[in-house]
């Protein structure tokens, strides 16, 4: 097996499934000294479902509906091995997946991550949107979040939904878990599984690196720049997966604002004392 065929039976194996949820989306307002208000959704739409099928190993189909930014709120995409990733922009780890903007590219209109991990038949996935603002120094803002705790409808037992607690409180939970790291980088990608490596115990501090550090609905949390400047920087997503279980993914830029690594860790509380 190479690495993209590899990258697609994660993709499948990680996304198929009929995943049902409320999506809250917390947008920023116009002009500009607008803010960006992450404790109330400016929108919340009841009834999100990502319709992911695939009718033999090599085809699929995605169709969703209840979407914010899709005309009349629906989509349909063809999904197949020969075209998946084309844009190298797609990442698969076993239980977390999702796409990336590569680079901050001004020619872009957004710069963007959707992150998705995975549990039993849920879903928690946190979209981020960066936009330029107007003006002499455009500078790239985040205009828009959005969280979706998704569930599998097809699942005879989906899992239960997980209470939003404050991010303090929520990464302070995971203080001194133990964890295994597993990296990717872009258009690297292996052909086998990775042999997971010990990385050190879930630090609070290490995680919320921004001010921006908010937790959403499903244990999801992230600590991001709500301003990008010049130079190196680190966008970091979670979710408390469960009362045991932290899983982290980092997203590493490097100087010239190009995606070096992603980097995924996985804390699990232990017996030893913290």
């Amino acid at each position: 097996m190479n690495g993209h065929n590899r990258q697609w039976r994660l993709n499948r194996h990680n996304f198929e499934g009929r995943w049902c949820g409320s999506s809250d989306w917390y947008l920023r307002g116009a002009g500009p000294h607008a803010r960006l208000d992450l404790q109330h959704p400016s929108r919340t739409i009841e009834a999100t479902t990502y319709a992911i099928s695939f009718s033999d190993a090599d085809t699929g189909l995605w169709d969703a509906s209840g979407l914010l930014f899709a005309p009349e709120g629906q989509r349909q995409l063809p999904l197949s091995r020969e075209g998946y990733n084309r844009g190298g922009q797609c990442w698969q780890f076993a239980g977390a997946g999702g796409q990336s903007s590569l680079r901050v590219d001004p020619a872009q209109p957004r710069f963007g991550h959707e992150i998705n991990l995975f549990h039993g038949r849920s879903r928690s996935m946190l979209v981020l949107l960066w936009g330029r603002s107007a003006g002499a120094t455009a500078a790239w803002r985040l205009d828009a979040v959005g969280a979706v705790p998704f569930r599998c409808s097809l699942s005879p037992n989906p899992e239960p939904p997980r209470p939003k607690p404050s991010a303090a409180a929520l990464l302070e939970q995971a203080r001194g878990w133990p964890g295994q790291l597993e990296s990717l980088e872009p258009g690297a990608w292996p052909e086998h599984d990775p042999t997971p490596v010990p990385c050190g115990r879930f630090d609070p501090k290490a995680f919320a690196c921004h001010p921006l550090t908010a937790a959403f609905a499903d244990g999801l949390v992230c600590s991001v720049p709500e301003q990008l400047s010049t130079g190196a920087f680190a966008l970091q997503v979670g979710c408390l997966l469960s009362p045991q279980h932290f899983t982290q993914v980092s997203l590493l830029f490097d100087a010239q604002q190009q995606l070096c690594r992603w980097e995924l860790r996985r804390f699990q509380r232990g017996d030893e004392p913290r």
